[in-house]
């Protein structure tokens, strides 16, 4: 290893200064549980980004996810197709509530869900007709094929579109923000997202029929909202529901960074062009995949990825990487080969693209604080290491 070169951090968790002030002012002037100040102010400038009618912050994406999963009335014998490249929560939050699972493949361009798939599944005689809802993750920040999306289910009105979002806000699809595109968004909130309190998420609300009954699950089953909103003279239990909130502390620092988001967004944009702009005079002759943006997409920066040329020497790359001081790593195992899909699963199935994805894809550091010299350095060894030096 050569000791005169720095190592590399995986990720960074954003942090703008003006946190500590927010956080001081939440902690000591006022409401410090769920849709305080803070929280307040952080929905109305989500609601403008997104152009939705409602935005509910949770305690994580997850959570985000059960929410809507509630809303949708999921019951034993209802199906909802999930990509199998995506994290456990993407399926787990409908099948906490009784729903079981139809593992969609993606399409190579984007990594996300593959509309020739989703028809497929869709048309099924047996499974088709009890599937509630389609989920699509938009991998990396960049959209997946809406149009195609869009176009499975052309003729299933009954069927809603999820968006699990928690790489793309920012994002555009022709021009249309990422999270406004389905009946529901989630947003996540992570450590290693883009814009972060640690742990905490949001659910965007596009339709306005779902808003009432939103805030019903979302304040333990209870009318609290029309309460405070003078539409009731007391609250009282009405339907089911769960401690979803998200404090207003940590809403704190999400107002503080989402204030800077152009600027952070800005920062993620570079590192991600360094690294196309360095690999790309290589990849050819290394065997590399690199991102693909589509014409009509703007990404939201969340990571970056490539495909190697072959998947067995995966480990071998990451190894001679750390050896360099650069940390990688690999992404999702596909859902449809683990032991929870297989329980879980509507329906045995395969998706080959998936699986030939996981095992070759690899992520490089990826945060707003690497500067130029960073990313070369990444890019270096990561040519080196491939060309056998």
């Amino acid at each position: 290893m050569d000791t005169e070169i720095a190592d590399i951090e995986f990720n960074v968790q954003t942090w703008v200064p003006s946190e500590v002030d927010y956080v001081r002012e939440s902690l000591t002037g006022g409401q410090q549980s769920a849709n305080g100040t803070y929280s307040r102010q952080v929905r109305e400038l989500l609601k403008a980004e997104t152009g939705s009618a409602e935005v509910l912050l949770t305690t994580s994406c997850t959570s985000a996810l059960e929410l809507s999963a509630m809303l949708m009335d999921l019951e034993p014998g209802d199906t909802v197709i999930v990509p199998s490249f995506t994290f456990t929560t993407t399926a787990l939050a409908f099948v906490r509530q009784g729903a079981r699972l139809l593992f969609c493949d993606i399409e190579p361009r984007t990594l996300g869900l593959d509309p020739q798939h989703v028809a497929e599944l869709l048309a099924d005689p047996v499974h088709g007709p009890t599937v509630r809802a389609v989920v699509v993750v938009h991998y990396a920040g960049i959209a997946c094929d809406v149009a195609g999306i869009r176009e499975a289910l052309a003729d299933r009105p009954d069927v809603a579109l999820v968006e699990d979002n928690a790489h793309g806000l920012f994002g555009r699809w022709r021009g249309e923000p990422l999270g406004s595109l389905g009946r529901f968004s989630t947003l996540s909130f992570h450590e290693t997202k883009n814009i972060s309190c640690g742990e905490g998420g949001a659910l965007v609300l596009n339709d306005p029929g779902d808003v009432a009954r939103s805030w019903i699950h979302y304040d333990k089953g209870t009318d609290r909202q029309a309460f405070m909103e003078g539409q009731v003279d007391k609250y009282s239990w009405r339907d089911t529901g769960s401690s979803f909130g998200l404090a207003d502390p940590l809403a704190a620092i999400l107002l503080a960074q989402l204030e800077e988001r152009e600027v952070i967004q800005a920062r993620r944009r570079a590192v991600f062009e360094r690294y196309q702009a360095g690999l790309a005079e290589h990849a050819a002759d290394l065997g590399l995949v690199l991102p693909d943006v589509p014409e009509d997409r703007e990404p939201a920066y969340h990571l970056f990825h490539v495909l190697l040329p072959e998947a067995e020497r995966r480990g071998e790359v990451i190894a001679a990487m750390k050896a360099k001081g650069v940390p990688t790593a690999f992404h999702y195992v596909p859902l449809h080969d683990s032991e929870g899909g297989r329980r879980f699963a509507a329906a045995p199935g395969e998706c080959p693209t998936s699986t030939e994805v996981s095992a070759r894809l690899l992520r490089l550091p990826f945060h707003q604080e690497l500067e130029a010299d960073d990313c070369e350095q990444v890019v270096t060894a990561l040519v080196d290491v491939l060309s056998g030096r």
